[in-house]
């Protein structure tokens, strides 16, 4: 039961992306540099995805 509340590790990892691609841009309207940072993240966070669900 206590299984049933948990996040698998690629759901966890989609939240990261969703949240770091926000803040990319929310970022994008005053600090592109950081904005940039950001969805480099993002993308790092977004391969380790796909090479879970593969």
């Amino acid at each position: 039961m206590i299984k049933l509340f948990r996040k698998t590790n690629v759901e966890s990892l989609q939240r990261k992306y969703d949240k770091l691609m926000h803040e990319a841009y929310v970022l994008s309207k005053t600090n592109t540099e950081e904005s940039m940072k950001r969805q480099k993240q993002a993308l790092e966070v977004q391969q380790d995805i796909l090479s879970i669900s593969k």
